[in-house]
Formats: structure tokens, C-alpha cells, sequence
């Protein structure tokens, strides 16, 4: 199976840099516009099913995929975000305030175990959103190419554990919105062919959007 992982589009907390887990946020204009350019750049790759996570800002990022294709979304709560308790909403200042300690094992190699306060661990976004992949991998009998459109975290471990790399190395990767990631997934072995393509967001959106 060739799996086409996307990031929503932007939201407006993305903008300003605050931490954004299961609070169902819109895509902001430019979010909306960077899905319509995440479709158009799929729009001939040969698709055979789309799912997204439950959340409004993918769903939001994966409509305009299966309008092209006259697929409709399937949803799949394995890829929604990362539950981060009490994070939620909190700029990176915020956070070094209210919880040093938890950022201080954050940013050490016991990263995966380490709970966000009031939410989830890496390790369980990891396992879950694998589990959600082979659900799909079972639906489409290992073949095909399916689009799935989730968020920062979910994508993180997903390719952690397809490239190898501890949960902790997650920080050595980036994956911006509305880019994608393409894997081919066999019996015995995942290939990463691309990786944060945004290639499709190189058009200038202000200057689009100024001549319409």
C-alpha cells in the first residue's frame, strides 16, 4: 500500500505558536488555501480512499482531496492528535513557566514515557496511530494508494517507527502544515519515498489571492 500521510492546513493557533491537541480548531484563510493546494497536488496521483482524523481542521484539509477524486472521507479517530491536557492553548513561554519539570524530561530520551499533564504519551499516540494504519492496510487489502490527513504528533511517531527512530529522536524531524509524507508500506517493511513535501505551498498565496 502507498500511504499519502498530509498535515491539516493552518489554524489560527499554529499562527501564533500556541499548543493545539484535540481542541477542534477551523483552518484559518490560509489554511483553507493550503488545502486547496495539498488537493490540486494530488489531484492525479491515483487514489483509491481517503480518511482523516475526526478533527474540523483535517477533515476541513481532506475534503477538497475527495472532491477530486469523488471519494468521500473516511474517519478514523486513530489519527486524531495528541491529547496534551493541560498544554492545551498554552504559548512555549507559558509552558516553561507552569511545567519546567515535565519539559525537562520532554526534551530528554525518556520523552515517549513521559505523559503530557492531564494527557496522553508519545508511545500511545505512536501505537494507536499504527494500529488506525494497519486497519487501513486490512481495508484495502495491502494495496492501492490511500490519503490520510492527521496532525503533527500522529505523522512524528508514525515515521519514527517506519525510519527506525527512537520516540525521543521525534524532534529531529519536522513536518509542516499542510505538507505530506509518502510511504510504501509491504509484509515485511516501510519505505519513506518523500518526506515534509510542501513543494505545492511554493505558490505565493497572498499574490494569488490578491488576483482573484
Amino acid at each position: 500500500m502507498r500511504l499519502i500521510l498530509a498535515r491539516h492546513g493552518e489554524t489560527d493557533s499554529n499562527k501564533a505558536g500556541l499548543a493545539l491537541g484535540r481542541s477542534d480548531i477551523e483552518l484559518n484563510e490560509h489554511g483553507r488555501w493550503q488545502a486547496q493546494r495539498l488537493a490540486l497536488s494530488l489531484k492525479n496521483d491515483p487514489i483509491d480512499a481517503i480518511y482523516s482524523s475526526p478533527l474540523k481542521r483535517a477533515l476541513a484539509t481532506a475534503e477538497p482531496i475527495g472532491s477530486y477524486h469523488g471519494l468521500e472521507v473516511q474517519v478514523d479517530d486513530g489519527l486524531v492528535e495528541m491529547d496534551i491536557g493541560q498544554m492545551e492553548g498554552l504559548s512555549f513561554q507559558e509552558l516553561r513557566e507552569r511545567y519546567p519539570q515535565f519539559l525537562q524530561l520532554w526534551l530528554s530520551g525518556r520523552a515517549a514515557y513521559e505523559p503530557m499533564p492531564g494527557g496522553e504519551r508519545l508511545l500511545d499516540v505512536q501505537e494507536r496511530a499504527w494500529q488506525a494504519i494497519e486497519r487501513i492496510r486490512e481495508r484495502q487489502e495491502q494495496q492501492g494508494t490511500v490519503v490520510a490527513v492527521t496532525h503533527n504528533f500522529v505523522i512524528l511517531t508514525l515515521l519514527c517507527r517506519a525510519l527506525g527512530l527512537d520516540l525521543a529522536d521525534f524532534r529531529r524531524l519536522r513536518h509542516g502544515v499542510a505538507a505530506k509524507s509518502v510511504l510504501e508500506m509491504g509484509r515485511h517493511r516501510v519505505v519513506v519515498v518523500s518526506f515534509n513535501d510542501t513543494c505545492h505551498l511554493e505558490a505565493h498565496w497572498r499574490e494569488e489571492k490578491a488576483a482573484s
